[in-house]
């Protein structure tokens, strides 16, 4: 990647069009699961949901790599922000935990995902969860305004981490928590990989060093972090075959790198 801004417009490019193109559940196509239904660069980390309280299938557009709900220990009456909500699938569940007397606020920089997400909220007339067009590296609300900031796979796409990892400090109560999901590395990606855009957007190619990723959340005022799951990811033969020769599929085993989905939580000090 050229630069920043080069990232942020690939990502919000890309997932504007993913917000566009799925067929419509009634079309018998987008069920969970769905093989047609379009994934970030075909990369699909993304937990079963079907069983969990809240859940709208066609909010849920397979390009999570965790459940950040489990774990937040989110309580009814509490106000809580999804950083990254996509079309809503996390907001939704977050919702049936908060629920009548609590608050929901997704944030999005893709427009096209904010306009779905608000699709989807209005189908299940909720009257309390928002969803607000935003870039998550400037949060749009006030200091110590909410009480639990969810995330899922959506950092990796930051370019400035450490600054979005601020702003979930700086916005969080006195006390509060944030539970994120996200996609970390051990070991160095082969160069050819880490330049690769298909990649980068499906949260491989900005995924950071396990131990600085959670070095970056101490330093953002976060001094005792616990992971509460870690699961081995594997890139799909599809995006192999698409983006890539044999010879970087071998380099990249020969690599030994490991990618692993990780779901993480702290609170941040009174």
């Amino acid at each position: 990647m050229s630069s920043e801004q080069d990232i942020k417009t690939i990502v919000r490019n890309k997932y504007s069009e993913i917000a566009l193109s799925q067929v419509p559940l009634d079309d018998g196509c987008c069920g969970a699961g769905s093989s047609c239904c379009t994934s970030a660069a075909g990369v699909n980390f993304s937990e079963d949901y079907s069983d969990v309280q809240g859940y709208l299938p066609q909010a849920d557009l397979g390009l999570g790599c965790g459940m950040p709900t489990v774990g937040s220990e989110i309580q009814p009456g509490q106000t809580v922000l999804d950083l990254g909500s996509g079309a809503g699938n996390d907001a939704f569940v977050a919702r049936s935990l908060v629920g009548k007397t609590g608050r929901v606020i997704g944030l999005d920089f893709s427009a096209e995902m904010v306009e779905k997400a608000r699709r989807n909220a209005a189908q299940l007339g909720h009257d309390n969860v928002t969803f607000m067009l935003g870039d998550i590296e400037d949060i749009p609300l006030p200091d110590s305004s909410v009480d639990v900031v969810i995330s899922n796979c959506v950092l990796n796409l930051v370019p400035d981490k450490a600054r979005t990892y601020r702003e979930i400090q700086r916005v969080l109560k006195p006390g509060g928590r944030f539970s994120i999901s996200d996609v970390v590395l051990e070991g160095t990606l082969p160069e050819k990989l880490a330049q690769t855009a298909a990649l980068y957007v499906g949260c491989v190619a900005g995924a950071m060093q396990s131990e600085a990723y959670l070095e970056v959340i101490r330093e953002a005022g976060f001094p005792e972090v616990t992971v509460h799951s870690r699961k081995p990811v594997t890139l799909p033969v599809e995006l192999w075959k698409e983006h890539f020769s044999e010879k970087d599929h071998q380099d990249f085993l020969m690599s030994q790198v490991g990618i692993y989905s990780l779901t993480m939580g702290a609170v941040k000090p009174c």
